[in-house]
């Protein structure tokens, strides 16, 4: 290494001292600096940490100015609330019943502006506690409690908004006061006024607008029901009766069940229907409140009081009662219609027409059965006075009615038509009718001619064929069952009763009058001389004769008068006028046993009629039965002597 290079090495090792000198004192003094700039830090640190906190603060700022607006509506609404609370703690007829309705919807919308407000204030306030809760500083801690006290606080005014004691207390008010209007109606007379039913209507628009409306019908519905049974109990239907009264006696109550039903449907329901209607104008609301009052009012026990009447023992008495029951129910058809329409009354509905048809099926049951029933009497005896037996007197009166009854004839012709169109049949009524009147008529005859044969005394039978005839004629002639019969058949008995008179005479009196022969009575032909002790026994033997004939049919009996009459002639003319010129021309005066003015008087006394009590008193209403366990006739009357008589 050369001179010049150590030369140039000292100088820049000299040049390097003396800066790191330079830099020693730069440092010396930097350090001093330091120092005390780090005194300051925390100062420093402090500032900044209050600057970053009000910045995060600001950050939110834009979420807490929403939050004020709805909360601070909350506060004002929540002081409307309590001026209108004051109002609603009178009773609504002081206040006014308008006026307590109108403040219970102010008191409604203010409470929904209340929740309104406070769910609004809510969701921003929740998001501040979110932003608060992000932070986790003691700083932030002190927001967020008091931002959760607040939302805790806004959340159970909220909860005051759906279930407030103010408006519930209210509301039990208006209830009260609704209870009370509706039941101020005692009577069906009694009727709400216009301003009571405007008040009605008034309460329940704001008991349902807050879910009471099933209180309110409630109310309404018991309160009509006990109305309506108040009216019946004031009119004088015993309600309780149609559901106690026996199945024996239920068919008298017949007349006062269609009095009971006509009030009930035309008056009583329809007067229920039009105030349902004006009450409630929601049309499923008044149906369904009408259903409950008209299935609670009594109604239904009066239907099923008819119901009791299908059920009751069958006989032919009851077929006249089926019509009476058919004849209300079709009269008020168009009224049933009218009231039980919808989908409320299906109940109703069902009842009504099951009614009906057990009616129709009923009725039809009966009357189709009668030509059998009466044949199966033949199997009884007839009566043995030979009167006219109970059964002929019954049938005759019964299809007689059946027909002089103009209704009866129309419902029960409507009825044999209802039966059969439910069978896809299409006939007239009264062609089935005549046939079955007819087919009665002709098996009554047939019974008579079966009787006739069974008596073993021939004139007895003769006077029982003779009751029947004389009976039949003079019943029907002129009569709406006589033009059904036709002329021929009515004047057909009034020829057999001529043919059955001459016939008793022969079988009876005609042959007394036989006794009284002349031949044999003189000693000698063509003398004058009478053995009188002959003329004796053979008056003898007559009135013997005549007082055993006139013991037995003085048991027998003619039931007409006209009838007794005739035939006591004609024994008269038979055998009286014979006896009494028998007398002139062969016996003494005073040596006869009977006078002819004692036999006319004996005969006169004929056929009497029994005095009262000495008839059994089994009614002809049982004569015809039927079976109600099975699809045939009873094939036996009651206890009688003669079940036909």
């Amino acid at each position: 290494m050369g001179f010049n290079d150590l030369l140039a090495a000292r100088n820049i090792l000299k040049s390097s001292i003396e800066k790191s000198r330079d830099i020693s004192a730069a440092l010396d003094k930097t350090s001093s600096k330091l120092e005390k700039t780090s005194r300051g830090l925390p100062y420093l640190q402090s500032a900044i940490h209050d600057v970053a906190n009000k910045c995060s603060i600001y950050e939110i700022k834009s979420e807490i100015d929403r939050a004020i607006g709805p909360a601070a509506g909350a506060l004002k609404v929540l002081s409307l609330v309590h001026e209108v609370q004051a109002s609603l703690e009178t009773d609504p007829r002081v206040a006014g019943l308008f006026a307590y309705i109108n403040d219970v919807k102010r008191l409604q919308e203010a409470l929904k502006l209340l929740v309104s407000n406070c769910r609004l204030a809510i969701i921003w306030l929740e998001d501040i506690d979110r932003g608060l809760f992000a932070d986790g500083d003691d700083f932030g801690d002190w927001y967020f409690g008091r931002v959760s006290t607040v939302v805790k606080k806004l959340d159970e005014l909220q909860g005051k908004g759906y279930c407030s004691g103010v408006l519930s207390s209210a509301l039990d008010r208006l209830e009260h006061e609704y209870k009370r209007l509706v039941t101020e109606s005692r009577t069906i007379d009694d009727f709400p006024a216009p301003d009571a039913i405007r008040e009605l209507q008034a309460i329940i628009e704001i008991l349902a607008a807050n879910g009471r409306l099933d209180r309110c019908v409630s109310v309404y519905t018991e309160a009509r029901v006990e109305n309506a049974r108040a009216t019946l109990r004031a009119l004088g239907m015993d309600i309780q009766l149609y559901k106690t009264v026996s199945s024996q006696t239920v068919e008298s109550y017949v007349d006062m069940w269609d009095q009971h039903m006509e009030f009930v449907v035309r008056h009583l329901l329809h007067s229920e229907r039009r105030l349902c209607s004006e009450v409630y104008r929601d049309d499923d609301t008044w149906m369904n409140c009408f259903a409950k009052i008209a299935s609670g009012c009594g109604f239904t026990e009066i239907l099923d009081f008819a119901r009791r009447i299908c059920g009751s023992k069958r006989e032919a008495i009851k077929l006249p009662r089926l019509l009476r029951v058919f004849s209300t129910l079709d009269r008020l058809r168009l009224d049933f219609n009218d009231l039980f329409g919808g989908r409320f009354c299906v109940g109703i509905q069902k009842k009504t027409r099951g009614l009906v048809r057990r009616v129709v099926r009923e009725t039809c049951e009966i009357f189709y059965k009668l030509s059998a029933q009466v044949e199966l009497q033949r199997a009884w005896g007839p009566p043995p006075d030979g009167s006219i037996p109970r059964l002929v007197r019954f049938v005759t009166d019964y299809c007689s009615h059946l027909l002089e009854d103009g209704n009866n004839s129309l419902i029960l012709t409507r009825v044999l038509e209802i039966n059969r169109a439910w069978n896809n049949e299409l006939v007239d009524g009264r062609q089935l009718l005549s046939f079955e009147i007819n087919n009665v008529m002709k098996a009554v005859e047939t019974n008579l001619e079966t009787w006739a044969r069974s008596y073993e005394d021939a004139a007895l039978s003769h006077v029982f064929m003779m009751n029947s005839h004389w009976y039949l004629f003079k019943r029907v002639r002129g009569t709406e069952l006589g033009k059904l019969m036709g002329d021929s058949w009515v004047w057909a008995h009034e020829g057999s009763f001529g043919y059955h008179a001459v016939s008793y005479m022969r079988e009876s009196w005609e042959k007394i009058v036989e006794l009284l022969r002349e031949d044999g009575l003189t000693f000698f032909p063509g003398g004058r001389a009478v053995d009188r002790d002959l003329v004796k026994k053979r008056i003898r033997l007559f009135c013997e004769a005549f007082d055993n004939m006139y013991r037995k049919q003085s048991k027998w009996m003619l039931s007409d008068k006209a009838l007794r009459w005739k035939i006591c002639q004609l024994i008269v003319e038979t055998i009286v006028r014979p006896y009494k010129s028998y007398l002139q021309r062969f016996m003494p005066a005073g040596l006869e046993y009977h006078s002819g003015e004692s036999l006319e008087n004996l005969i006169g006394k004929l056929f009497q009629l029994p005095k009262l009590g000495k008839q059994s008193n089994s009614k002809c209403t049982d004569l015809i039965v039927i079976n109600t366990s099975a699809d045939h006739f009873v094939d036996h009357f009651p206890s009688t002597p003669a079940a036909a008589c």
